[in-house]
């Protein structure tokens, strides 16, 4: 039998891992017992996480050396002005392990509406007087709340926090805790990830 691929719209709350105290992803559904999560979300992050027991593509995918594109939708306090985006479009520097880290080039813009999500279980506490605003967020690394960290430094604490896409996959039309299972073929186009005899490739993954 092949390979097994597992698209999670995994909700606030729920750890990434299938066992251990609080909510975990084997309350979404009965995996298979060989399957793993590729990379992790944060408890208090939403959105697209990828299951599977494929190696290979667990690499591909975890390896920094590939760069591939992964967008958050993030709901951020206060109303995000145009230097602060330029200024996580070129790197900001934040704290890692208690080491000072620029970050990579990314890509950063207002949305001009919320987008149509799923609602957070529990909701963002509302406060009247004080604002707040989406951005769109793609980066091609990955360290330790990285996005949290990045919207901080420029001003912009993180409300909320949904992984929309891993390059042209994503979590449209899902809702939240929902598991989809997915070919093979589905999940490599999608990753832009092709396949020949016998062997794995990327292509499009250098940004």
């Amino acid at each position: 039998m092949g390979f097994r691929y597992f698209v999670v719209y995994k909700p606030y709350g729920v750890l990434t891992q299938f066992s251990g105290g609080g909510s975990t992803l084997s309350e979404l559904m009965d995996f298979p017992k060989d399957v793993y999560p590729v990379g992790r979300l944060d408890k208090d992050s939403e959105g697209l996480l990828l299951v599977t027991d494929d190696k290979k593509l667990n690499h591909f995918l975890l390896d920094p050396k590939y760069g591939h594109q992964r967008t958050y939708l993030v709901q951020v306090e206060g109303l995000i002005n145009l230097e602060a985006l330029q200024s996580l479009q070129s790197g900001v520097t934040i704290t890692i392990d208690n080491k000072e880290y620029l970050t990579k080039r990314a890509k950063a813009k207002l949305l001009q509406s919320e987008p149509d999500l799923p609602p957070r279980v529990p909701p963002i506490r509302y406060r009247k007087h004080v604002p707040d605003c989406w951005i769109s967020l793609t980066l091609t690394e990955g360290k330790n709340r990285q996005v949290r960290r990045m919207t901080a430094k420029v001003g912009y604490p993180t409300l909320r926090l949904v992984r929309w896409s891993i390059e042209g996959l994503t979590i449209e039309g899902m809702n939240s805790g929902q598991v989809v299972e997915k070919s093979m073929e589905e999940v490599y186009l999608g990753l832009g990830f092709k396949t020949g005899e016998g062997s794995h490739r990327f292509h499009g993954f250098k940004k």
